[in-house]
Formats: structure tokens, sequence, C-alpha cells
């Protein structure tokens, strides 16, 4: 590096990198340091990213060895943190190789940082960041902790400096190195509650920034401020909107989130798209990041009470003394963002995480007049099924459990009428009520379920969702009626051929005694589970809302020979009982009217019975919705299928307080719909094949 512009292949020559990894101690008065930090570096592709830490991997390991008796990392960081206070003040005097050179000074932090967190543990890591002056005749102990003073300035340098042209790459740089900071928990297969993140953001001087930086992280998040233009600064364009630093950073961001492992083997993760605002995406995946660490042992993660507790900028009410770190943030920009982001899996993760911690933010939603902005993305991601990593489809489906938890939510979603939803292509949909679409959706997952990913818990947690809509279903298209019924039809002839099976197999084994018989009977009470809870829907459906579904009515007056077996089924005749009233009811009304009767004629019909059949006998069955607990496991389920680096799982990093502890407990907790949760004997841990997975 220097003063010319440096290539990977140069690295390992370069004598200013040499020198600073070498055995001369290097005041932080030194010329040289000006001279270390003139240079201009091309950012690499990603394809590049692993050949320059081979390259630099000799620079590094010197600098291991040498640092504790040259301490040439310390004085690197404390040029920076002097450059850091002058900072603002080159920003307003357009500044701009000051503002260059402190950004490079960043940028081999960084890199350095990233290795060291690599390759020793974390005592070893403080030891190379304490600092002590080396000078003749002084042999006075004393030393800095510089990651705390470097922690420090970071959050001073994102949450104070004005965002410009000549600062936006070193406010990406700033975020992207506490990212960095912040991966040490990739490379401990436990959960870490006493680690050095712990220790430096969680008390002392970088506590008092709590809230200013969430406020100031989400704000990066609403605004999408793209990269500036060529020529608005000095540094070189880079062709993929970040900068080197943005690529190794994003890389283990990506560790963190979509199990790219550093250096390791993992999941194959979906392609990214190109990132119209660097400081966006590494904006929420700090975010994201702090807001799930876990409590440390003496108080809890400030960083989430803050998420838990911030309000809309139009409340005027006083906080609670009791709540820490609260702040006000402008809901309507923040709702329309999240609207907008939600092709990218760490927004859709912001949304969850709202939605489920703070009140405020669920309540504002839930009372907006256009909640088609917001659950249309959200529909699209499950429509895609087949295009989304398992994580972004198993968010996107606890996002709608919330959702539908509440009753007004359930009732709004019919009165919203959509017209041409052009992604949806099995069908032409002029228009179609939000609610009705919402169901086809579903539908149409769990459809996709039985016969290609055969996960039971994506079965179990799309028909919860239609249970907690279930009692306010209203006007349904003729099509979402359609394949209520057409699910239904489908789960029957399941039913009856692993019937067929369990019964040819115990024929079988009556003439060989050997041969271990497949447990059929506990595939059998599974799927007897699931027709059970469709049954529920459709009854829930017709008890609380029979005279707003005249299609679903002929729906079921079309397909009505599939529940005669269930009939004297006896686990399953109670819940017929409203089912076969309404089918008796309406078959007899029906046949009062003659034969060969139009669509429009047994419409009418529907219509007018509904007006002559007693309410009081239907009789309801209890209120069953879905209890959060169900979300709970299903989110661990998805974090915890994630892939694991160095036998980690992904899920302590982005979910801590969902470990398995936690999640053991949540097992055993009472669930509302008790016959919902998984199976006995079953971890929630494992992938398993779905007993309703039709065979290919």
């Amino acid at each position: 590096m220097g003063s010319n512009s440096s290539r990977i292949g140069d690295l390992p020559k370069n004598e200013y990198l040499k020198k600073l990894s070498g055995t001369e101690s290097i005041s932080e008065n030194d010329p040289f340091w000006n001279q270390l930090l003139s240079f201009s570096f091309p950012a690499p592709t990603s394809s590049e990213l692993k050949l320059l830490e081979e390259a630099t991997i000799s620079v590094c390991r010197s600098l291991v060895e040498n640092n504790p008796r040259t301490g040439n990392l310390g004085a690197l960081i404390k040029v920076f943190l002097s450059r850091t206070k002058e900072l603002k003040l080159s920003a307003e005097c357009q500044n701009h190789i000051f503002i260059w050179q402190t950004h490079n000074a960043l940028f081999i932090i960084c890199c350095l940082l990233k290795v060291f967190i690599c390759q020793m543990s974390e005592e070893e890591l403080q030891l190379h960041f304490t600092y002590e002056e080396k000078s003749p005749g002084n042999y006075s102990s004393d030393s800095e902790d510089l990651l705390e003073e470097l922690l420090c300035c970071l959050m001073q340098l994102i949450t104070d400096i004005p965002l410009l042209d000549i600062t936006y790459e070193i406010s990406v740089e700033a975020i992207s190195t506490m990212v960095v900071f912040l991966s040490c928990q990739l490379f401990h297969k436990e959960v870490l509650r006493q680690s050095i993140s712990h220790k430096y953001l969680m008390r002392g001087p970088c506590l008092p920034y709590t809230s200013k930086l969430v406020k100031t992280l989400l704000y990066n998040f609403i605004r999408q401020e793209k990269p500036p233009p060529p020529g608005a600064h000095v540094f070189p364009q880079q062709s993929d909107g970040g900068g080197l630093l943005y690529g190794l950073a994003s890389g283990v961001a990506t560790g963190l989130w979509t199990v790219f492992t550093l250096g390791g083997v993992g999941s194959k993760a979906a392609a990214s798209p190109e990132l119209s605002s660097p400081l966006a995406n590494q904006s929420l995946l700090l975010l994201l990041v702090l807001a799930n660490l876990t409590d440390a042992s003496d108080a809890p993660n400030p960083y989430r009470q803050a998420i838990m507790s911030f309000k809309n900028t139009q409340d005027s009410s006083p906080f609670p003394s009791s709540i820490p770190h609260a702040f006000q943030i402008n809901f309507n920009s923040l709702y329309t963002a999240l609207c907008e982001q939600q092709t990218s899996d760490q927004a859709t993760l912001l949304l969850y995480t709202l939605l489920h911690q703070n009140s405020n933010i669920r309540t504002y939603m839930l009372a907006r007049t256009d909640m088609e902005n917001l659950v249309l993305p959200i529909l699209e991601i499950l429509y895609h099924v087949e295009e989304r990593n398992s994580h972004h489809v198993y968010m996107a489906l606890i996002i709608l459990l919330i959702l539908t938890e509440d009753d007004g939510f359930n009732r709004s979603i019919h009165e919203v009428i959509l017209k041409n939803i052009t992604w949806y292509s099995e069908r032409v949909l002029t228009e179609i009520s939000l609610g009705s679409l919402l169901i086809l959706v579903v539908i149409r997952t769990i459809q996709y379920n039985m016969t290609r990913t055969r996960d039971k818990y994506l079965h179990t947690n799309c028909l919860a969702a239609l249970a907690n809509m279930s009692a306010q279903f209203r006007s349904l298209h003729q099509y979402a009626a359609q394949r209520i019924i057409s699910l239904f039809s489908l789960l029957s002839k399941k039913h009856n051929k692993v019937l067929e099976q369990a019964t040819q197999s115990l024929r079988g084994s009556l003439s060989s005694n050997d041969v271990p018989l497949p447990d059929y009977a506990q595939d059998l009470n599974v799927i007897e589970e699931v027709i059970r809870m469709m049954l529920e829907i459709i009854n829930s459906c017709l008890t609380n809302s029979l005279h707003h579904n005249p299609n679903l009515v002929y729906a079921l007056l079309y397909k009505r020979d599939l529940f005669e077996q269930f009939r004297t089924h006896p686990s399953f005749q109670d819940i017929m009982q409203n089912i076969d009233l309404v089918i008796s009811f309406f078959s007899s009304r029906l046949l009062q009217a003659g034969a060969e009767l139009s669509v429009e004629r047994v419409l009418e019909i529907i219509k007018q019975g509904v007006v002559a059949l007693p309410k009081d006998r239907l009789k309801p069955l209890a209120d069953r919705q879905v209890d959060r607990v169900l979300a709970c496991q299903a989110f661990v389920h998805a974090a915890s299928g994630f892939s694991q680096f160095h036998g980690l799982s992904v899920s302590s990093l982005f979910y801590p307080h969902f470990d398995h502890n936690i999640a053991r407990m949540l097992g055993k907790q009472k669930c509302v719909r008790h016959h919902l949760c998984p199976r006995k004997n079953v971890s929630p841990f494992r992938r398993e094949r779905h007993p309703l997975a039709l065979q290919s």
C-alpha cells in the first residue's frame, strides 16, 4: 500500500505492510502513517475476497507474532482515533484527503480485526488491542483498552457524522467494522453470554449511545441512501456499489445470516441481488445482530430494549420511567420502507422482530387502512416458495400468524378488493379480496409442501393461519372456496392411501414375523389431526359467517361425497355435526327446486336457505385460536434448520434467546390448540418428512 494503487497480488511484497507487521515499533506520530494510508484499492469481486485473505495471510501472521512487542496495531488505532476527532469538521470543510486517509485506516483495522477474530481467543484479542506507550526511559505499565475506545468511536462516527457524499463510504465502513466485531459468536459452539461484545456494548461508555445508535440504523434503513455518483469523492468508484471493506464485512454478515461461512463449508446460499444501498443493508444487518444478542448475566440486552419500546413521533405521551433507551421515530416512514423491502430476508426478519416485540408498532400496523401494501409482499414470498430460502418462507408465514391473531385484521382483509394480481399465475384473478387471496396462497403453499419440501411444520403453521382467520371469512371468492375443499379432498385421498398401506402391511406380516412393521398408526394419527383441523376451519366458517359465504356452501354441496366417510368416524363425529347439517339442509332445498339448476340458481337457493336456517341449530365449538407458542416453535425450527459453521447453529447468532433449552421449555408449554403441536418424541430441531407428503 502507499501512494500508489495496490493490487491483491502485490500485497505480500508491500513495504508499508511489511513495516507495519515487522519487529520495529512505530510511534503514532511517525510520518509513516500518512504514507501507509495514502492508497487506493480497487474493489475485488466476490471471488477475489478469498484471494485477498490468502495474499495477506503472511502479513497478518507476522503482525500476530510481533504486535505484542511492537504495539503497532495499537498505534494504528490511536492514529484512527485521533483523526476521528476532526472528522466532523473535515466533512464540513470538504476535506476529501483527510476523510480518505481516515477511511483507509479503518479499512486496515477491519481487515486485521477479521483475521484476529478468526485466529485467536477473546483473551488474546484483547491483549493485542491493549496499547502501551513505547518510549525510551519510560517503564510505566499504564495501558489503554483500545477495543472499547474503538467501539465507542465507531458509535460516535455512525450517529454524529453527517451523511454526505464524502462521508458515505466511511459510514459504511464503520458499520461494517462493528458487524465484523460481533462475528465472534461464529467461532464458539456455545451461546455466548459473557463475551467481549457483552463487556463493551452493554455497559460502560458505549451504553449511553444505545438508543441513538438504534435510531440511526433504523433511519439508514428507512432512507435507503444510495452510494454517491462517480466523481463525488476521492475514492475509486466501485462497480458493485460498495467498497472492499464492505465486501469483507458483507461476507461476515452473510455468515451470520445466509450461512456463508468464513473459510468453511456451508449450505448453498441464494444469490443476492445487487444492493442499491450498501449503507441501508449494513445498517439493517448490524441492527439485527445487536437486537438478538443474548442478555448479559447481570443486565438485559439494551438494544433489544430499545427496539421493544420506541414510539411514533406523533405520540406525545411521556415514556414511563421504567423504560430505558426509549426514543421516537416516524412510523409512517418505517412502515413504507418495510413494505418496499420485503424481497430481502433481512427486512422480513426486521418486520417479524418489530411485530413480535414492539407493541406500539404492532398496534400501528394493524390500524393501517392500507394493509395490502404490507400483506401482498408477504404473500409473494410464500407464492414463490420454490425460489426463496426456507427461513425466509418461515418468517413470512409467522408474520401472517401474528397478524391473524387480530380479529380486526381478519375482518378488514376481506373488505380490501384487489384487481389484476399479475404474479398469481394459476388463474386470472381480475377481482378478489385480500382475504381470499391470502387463503389461496396459503393453500398453494401447503400443496407445494405436500409434493416437494415435505416439512410437517410448514403444514401445521399454514393451517394455523387459516384457523385463526376462519371465523371471520367473508364473501369468499369462488376459487378460494373451491381450493379449500380441494385441499380437504387431497388430505382425504392421502388418508385412504395410508389406511390401505397399513392394511396390506398387516396382512403381509402374518406370513413373516421377522419383518418390522412401518409405523402406519402414527402416520394415520398425524393425518387425522390435520384432517380434523381442516374440518374445524370449515366448521368455524359455517358457524360464524354462513350467511357471508354462499360460495363455500356451494363448494361443499358439489363435493359432499367427500365427507361421507368421516360422518361415522369416531375422531370426527363431533366436528362433522354442523357440516353434515349444512349439507343435508341445503341438499334438501335443492331437491325441492328440481333438477338441472344453473350455477346462478343454486347460489340463489343457498342465499335464501341461509336466512331460513335457524342459527341455534349450528353448535359453536370452543374458540381455539392458535397460541403464539406455536409460532415460536416454528421459528426455532426454521432457525435451527440453517447450516452450521464449525458446529454452531446460526440460530444462536440471530436468535440466541431461542436456544435449545428455551425451545424445550416452549415445547412443554400448553398450547391452546394442543393438537397443532408437534407429536410427542419428535425433536423440533430435526427436519423430517411429513406423513402427509405425497409419494413420488
